[in-house]
């Protein structure tokens, strides 16, 4: 017996899915080069947890000016890769996911226990404290904690709202949308 994939059953790519490469991983989040910071997913329980993998390297573009001669991964940029796992967690739930963008409503008890530098691979672990939805909107909070090794590097509580990508545009009225 042969397996058969057909398009229409990838419609949440990781409905049955625990392990996303990053051509997964490019069908759900929105994130591009140079700002897309999770290259692999490891682990994925729905609406409960996620570990991904940055792969940190000396090509990165922000290890030119943070700091020359000395380059440290910023701190914000980790909690943006924990955020970004989160979002792939929420956006595997989410058919109409190429509509919808997460956008950060909250970050609560950052803490940078050590630098992260070129070399290093950064394993993310995010897990789900709260899912709210109401209507259209889905809230979420999650607890993440970035490792190198098996040495806690950064943690951080992050709270995301998933909305329309439409919203927030604020276009003067009668201009119509750029091509």
């Amino acid at each position: 017996m042969t397996d058969t994939t057909h398009p229409a059953a990838e419609a949440p790519v990781a409905a049955a899915k625990t392990v996303l490469d990053i051509n997964d991983i490019f069908k759900i989040l929105p994130h591009r080069y140079p700002f897309l910071l999770i290259d692999r997913v490891i682990e994925l329980r729905r609406k409960q947890r996620i570990v991904a993998i940055k792969n940190v390297t000396i090509n990165e573009p922000f290890f030119n000016g943070h700091f020359p001669g000395q380059p440290i991964m910023p701190g914000v940029l980790i909690v943006e890769a924990m955020a970004q796992a989160g979002g792939a967690l929420l956006l595997t739930e989410v058919e109409d996911r190429n509509n919808k963008l997460i956008m950060f409503t909250g970050i609560e008890r950052a803490k940078f226990r050590r630098p992260v530098l070129p070399g290093d691979q950064l394993r993310l672990e995010v897990e789900l404290k709260m899912w709210r939805q109401v209507a259209n909107m889905v809230a979420v909070k999650m607890e993440g904690i970035a490792y190198v090794d098996e040495r806690k590097v950064a943690e951080a509580i992050v709270s995301c709202q998933l909305v329309d990508s439409s919203r927030g545009r604020n276009l003067p009225a009668g201009e119509a949308e750029p091509e």
